[in-house]
């Protein structure tokens, strides 16, 4: 039997499994058959199986014949099973020499690190979160735009948010206005609620932000969401909290069943339609500002144009310069949060 069986799977697989069926088939293989002279092509296929116990010579008839390959099988199977286990069991132990090596360094204090700011990307990201909200012990604090948010990414989060909700950690979570048409967003919203977490919406635009026992933040990279920036610099987590605190302040709560909520917060999106507008920025910006769609976002302005009449956005943008329209004016029916 080779040392490395494995290393031979290849030829197993491409030549000697045929010369094992053609041994069967044939009742034996005789000793001259020119397949397995020393010219022949498949004389490597053969060693492989003579090697593996799978062909026997037979002194009588002169030639070799097939051997049932359960004993074969076994010599080669079982000693593979067993380093896969042992292998299975090394690589769980280094996992948990390295999960305790991550937990120490995110515990740590910025200054005994010397790393206030740590750049992630892509695939390194999600466990890296992973573990910091799982070792949460008092607060976990989020800002999550809607735009792009898909109903596969809400549901994922859910069984770790609900963990720590389950261990006694406070969460209160912000989300744009267009959330709240988003049938996941409502599940995942009711899930936590349940559990003690708080939920608001508002209308202005915000980055995704995530702060942990306000000693670490999470924020986008400069290069977008695949890569996460993880701050542990207090001032700068302070100033975070601090921003959070009074957008916080802001928001509706994501249960609110005031009569004319709708209305409101409809308000409060045609006057952000307006700034958007005003300030000259592009459909497709103003969309993500505002977590809806670029279609969404083409009706809000065709409402915009019937109710002022103007022919062309241009037009629009005219007629409501000189009402003195700014897109600042309180909405109608609204009032803070809380």
């Amino acid at each position: 039997m080779p040392a490395s069986p494995s290393d031979d799977r290849e030829l197993f697989e491409s030549r000697a499994l045929g010369l094992y069926d053609a041994a069967v088939a044939e009742g034996g293989i005789d000793q001259a058959d020119p397949r397995i002279t020393g010219t022949g092509g498949d004389r490597a296929a053969f060693d492989l199986l003579v090697g593996m116990g799978l062909l026997q010579h037979d002194p009588q008839r002169g030639g070799w014949q097939a051997v049932e390959p359960s004993g074969a099988q076994s010599r080669v199977v079982a000693p593979l099973t067993t380093e896969g286990a042992r292998l299975l069991d090394e690589s769980a132990h280094w996992a948990r020499l390295f999960q305790h090596l991550s937990t120490t360094f995110r515990a740590a204090p910025a200054e005994e690190t010397g790393t206030s700011v740590a750049y992630l990307h892509s695939d390194a990201i999600d466990p890296y979160l992973s573990g910091l909200i799982a070792e949460a012990q008092t607060e976990i604090l989020t800002a999550q735009p809607q735009t792009g948010r898909r109903s596969e990414a809400v549901a994922a989060v859910a069984p770790r948010d609900t963990e720590a909700l389950e261990r006694g950690v406070a969460m209160r979570i912000l989300y744009q206005h267009s959330a709240r048409r988003h049938a996941s967003t409502h599940s995942y919203v009711a899930e936590v609620s349940g559990l003690g977490a708080e939920v608001r919406t508002l209308d202005e635009f915000f980055h995704r932000m995530i702060l942990v026992d306000r000693r670490v933040a999470v924020i986008p990279g400069p290069e977008g969401p695949q890569t996460a920036v993880f701050v542990r610099e207090p001032a700068i987590v302070a100033f975070l909290v601090d921003i959070f605190e009074r957008t916080w302040a802001r928001a509706r709560p994501f249960g609110e069943r005031e009569s004319n909520l709708p209305r409101s917060i409809a308000a409060e999106q045609r006057q952000m339609t307006i700034r958007m507008l005003i300030e000259g920025h592009s459909d497709a910006t103003s969309a993500r500002r505002l977590g809806v769609s670029p279609r969404t976002y083409a009706g809000y302005i065709a409402d915009l144009r019937r109710e002022y009449d103007a022919a062309t956005r241009f037009q629009l943008g005219y007629t409501m310069g000189r009402q003195g329209i700014s897109g600042d004016e309180p909405p109608e029916g609204t009032h803070p949060g809380g």
